[in-house]
C-alpha cells in the first residue's frame, strides 16, 4: 500500500488503533526506540476502527479528535493490527465485546502468517494478555483483542524463525507484557530486523511480545513529540 504525506497528519495505514485516555504511566525510551509502559489495571486502553457513524478511523489526528469529542484526552496511539484490501481486519478483532472479525488460521506470504502468529487482548477485568493464535481460548471476558504477527517473544523465548543478523530491515511497532503484567508498547525510530526487535523486549524484561506492524507503523505520543 502506498503511503500518502498530508499536511495535517500521518495516515495510520492500518485498520484499528491502540488508544490509552488516562492514567498513563510515564513514558520512556532511548535514541532508537519509542516506547510507553502502561499498566493496564489503572489504564484506559482501547482499541478502535471506526467511529460512531461508521465511519473508518485513517487518522491519528481524525482519533484524536474523535476521543476529544467524546471527552477523552488522547495520551497515547499506536497502530495494532493488519488489514484486507477493504480496510477489514486480516485476523481476530473484538471490540467491546464483541467478535468484529474471527480467528484467522490460515497460511500465506507476509508477516501476519509468520508462524506462529499471536493475539493481543484486554479483559473486562482490565487484565492483559499475549499469547500464540493456537493458545487463545475466547472467554467472555474478552474486551478488545487483535489478531497480528509473528509472535516477537514467546515464555521469554525469541521467536526461532528470525535470523540474526538478518538484512529485513524495517521500522517496526510492537505490544510487549512484562511478568507483573505491564504493557509495553513499542516502536523503532530506525529500520530494525525481527530478531533485534525481539531482543530489545527480551532485554526490556518483557515475556510475551507481538509484531503490529511494519513500515507504516505511526505512534502518536505528544510527550516525545
Amino acid at each position: 500500500m502506498n503511503k500518502k504525506n498530508q499536511p495535517l497528519y500521518f495516515i495510520i495505514a492500518v485498520f484499528l488503533a491502540i488508544v490509552i485516555t488516562a492514567f498513563n504511566d510515564e513514558p520512556n525510551g532511548d535514541d532508537d526506540f519509542v516506547v510507553y509502559k502502561a499498566n493496564p489495571q489503572n489504564t484506559n486502553i482501547q482499541l478502535y476502527w471506526k467511529d460512531d457513524k461508521g465511519q473508518l478511523l485513517k487518522s491519528l489526528q481524525a482519533l484524536k479528535n474523535f476521543t476529544e469529542k467524546r471527552g477523552d484526552k488522547l495520551l497515547f496511539a499506536m497502530n495494532a493490527g493488519m488489514y484486507k484490501t477493504d480496510h477489514a481486519a486480516l485476523g481476530l478483532f473484538i471490540q467491546d465485546g464483541k467478535i468484529i472479525s474471527p480467528i484467522n488460521s490460515a497460511t500465506g506470504k507476509g508477516n501476519f502468517y509468520l508462524q506462529p502468529n499471536g493475539i493481543f487482548y484486554i479483559t473486562t477485568n482490565n487484565l492483559a494478555g499475549i499469547c500464540c493464535t493456537g493458545d487463545f481460548i475466547h472467554y467472555n471476558n474478552i474486551r478488545y483483542a487483535t489478531q497480528s504477527g509473528p509472535m516477537l517473544l514467546i515464555k521469554g523465548k525469541i521467536n526461532a524463525a528470525f535470523k540474526e543478523g538478518s538484512s529485513n530491515l524495517n521500522i517496526r511497532n510492537g505490544v510487549g507484557i512484562t511478568p507483573n503484567k505491564d504493557l509495553l508498547f513499542v516502536m523503532s525510530k530506525q529500520p530494525i530486523n525481527l530478531y533485534d526487535f525481539a531482543a530489545f523486549f527480551k532485554n526490556a524484561g518483557c515475556t510475551d511480545a507481538l509484531y503490529l506492524d511494519g513500515f507504516v507503523s505511526r505512534t502518536y505520543l505528544p510527550e516525545k513529540k
